[in-house]
């Protein structure tokens, strides 16, 4: 019997974070979406926010076409995309925002953001032609072609959605962290020799790997070990394995988490007025007792030993911590990335399956003690084992 629960837990356990191992930025790829009108494009981006996308071709005459897609922060919302020839904001920006009429059909005018509070509708100073808009599936699709300055090399660009139109005028937007971050540089030249776009790829891509690596380490890895050391040592064939099979976790889970606190701090460098305190805090926190934890494996007494039951107290406080804070901070983590909410109830799922398994080894757990106690084991199962 303990051999089949042995394996039916690693089976579970190996579902739980399988799911996790995929890039919340493979949700939609830029590469897989095609248009109704049948509008081909030379290069694409998955933007770092807002779970948009742009298409573009820069032709060798100076002009730019691009087909921006993305889904309106409601029903009756609006998209918007624009180029910014003066800064990296949204001031000075010169927009074209897409919206659905009274009738339901979708159509872009063009807006200049001369400040936060002021949005004119009014033609570009930029010359573009072949403006066009749709929506499908939830989304809409902005379509245009701009003619570019003779020198310009790089493109400031500037995307943003609602929530509402009011008299053929788009309402103010969120505040929130994606809001404010979607701003971006496209490297025209990089593009058309294969190089980075400069623009959402490479946020989004160390965005992705810091929420991954985190979520395996604190949100998955801690867990699992945890797990480990307080039910399979219930039982007499998994020892020592299960010592070692705890540490091996533990260990993974601390260099993974190292690897994504690291990415955290760098990304927090690059991010210019925007903090988000709490995550970073608890970021911080958690890296601190886990190299508590790792270190003070080397001064854990002998079992004989007369402060082996302190050391035990504190091991067993600071894991639990550990636990609570890691899954704590994943979902901190989860809503500012603003992944797909697949992606969050996917490691909602990980965890209730995790969860799940903690119950049925609880349950296993008192019906072996049980069963040692009715039958007077000499070595009762007390509550004291521990690593």
């Amino acid at each position: 019997m303990p051999t089949r629960i042995l394996r039916l837990v690693a089976l579970l356990l190996g579902f739980s974070g399988a799911g996790l191992l995929v890039s919340p930025a493979e949700a939609q790829t830029c590469v897989s979406q095609k248009f109704s009108n049948n509008k081909l494009f030379q290069h694409c981006s998955n933007l770092s926010t807002l779970s948009s996308t742009l298409h573009w071709t820069y032709g060798a005459d100076g002009s730019l076409a691009v087909a921006f897609v993305a889904a309106p922060a409601a029903s009756d919302g609006w998209i918007s995309w624009a180029i910014n020839p003066s800064g990296s904001g949204m001031v000075g920006a010169q927009s074209l925002i897409a919206f659905k009429q009274a009738g339901g059909s979708v159509t872009v005018k063009p807006f200049r953001l001369n400040s936060y509070q002021s949005v004119e509708q009014k033609n570009l100073t930029l010359e573009v032609s072949d403006v066009s808009a749709e929506s499908s599936g939830g989304q809409m699709m902005i379509f245009a072609t701009f003619r570019l300055p003779e020198n310009w090399t790089t493109v400031n660009q500037v995307w943003q959605v609602g929530s509402s139109v009011a008299a053929g005028r788009p309402q103010i937007h969120d505040f929130q962290s994606a809001n404010l971050n979607a701003k971006g540089t496209l490297d025209l030249v990089a593009a058309q020799t294969g190089g980075s776009t400069g623009g959402g790829d490479s946020r989004i891509r160390k965005r992705n790997i810091h929420g991954i690596l985190n979520a395996v380490s604190w949100g998955i890895l801690f867990p699992v070990g945890i797990i480990i050391a307080r039910y399979l040592r219930t039982f007499e064939s998994a020892d020592p394995v299960w010592f070692y099979l705890h540490v091996g976790c533990q260990i993974s889970a601390y260099a993974i988490g190292v690897a994504g606190w690291a990415t955290g701090l760098q990304l927090g460098s690059k991010s210019k007025g925007l903090q988000y305190t709490s995550h970073r805090n608890l970021g911080i926190a958690l890296f601190s007792l886990a190299t508590l934890q790792l270190f003070a494996l080397f001064l854990r007494p002998k079992k004989e030993h007369k402060l082996r039951f302190y050391w035990n107290i504190y091991h067993h406080g600071v894991g639990y911590a550990i636990l609570i804070m890691g899954i704590i901070n994943v979902f901190k983590g989860l809503n500012i990335l603003d992944p797909e909410k697949k992606w969050k109830s996917a490691y909602i799922i990980a965890i209730g399956i995790l969860g799940g398994v903690a119950l049925f080894l609880e349950a296993i757990t008192w019906i072996v003690v049980l069963k040692r106690r009715s039958s007077k084991s000499t070595k009762p199962y007390n509550g004291q084992q521990t690593i």
